[in-house]
């Protein structure tokens, strides 16, 4: 039996913030180790939100098993609004720039929708 949609969204909406968690942690135990830059962290970043997307969308797509594409680019597209919103509340309000927010949008949805696509 198939999963109703909102669950499975959200069961896969969790496993990439957990996904996103563990990959932070090793980034941080890297980045404590090898003393990088700021220029090296942000592409490490950028595909860590990837990664995470992709693996959200996998699991929403292989879930529901219809319309893939279309549940991995929600995925994908969830996952950014929580960012955004956390970054919104950390920041006291204030909204991040646009030149910051759409690389990191075009990462989140691109791995989401790779990733129903894939599943």
């Amino acid at each position: 039996m198939l999963p109703s949609r909102p669950k499975a969204v959200l069961i896969s909406l969790l496993a990439s913030y957990l996904l996103s968690a563990l990959l932070l942690l090793i980034l941080t135990l890297g980045l404590y180790r090898l003393k990088l830059k700021e220029s090296q962290i942000t592409p490490a970043v950028y595909a860590l939100y990837l990664i995470s997307c992709l693996a959200g969308g996998l699991l929403c797509g292989k879930a529901l098993r219809t319309r893939r594409f279309f549940w991995g680019l929600l995925t994908g597209m969830l996952y950014f609004l929580a960012l955004l919103a956390a970054s919104v509340l950390l920041r006291h309000g204030q909204i991040p720039e646009l030149t910051r927010m759409l690389p990191v949008l075009a990462c989140c949805v691109a791995g989401g929708m790779i990733g129903g696509i894939l599943s």
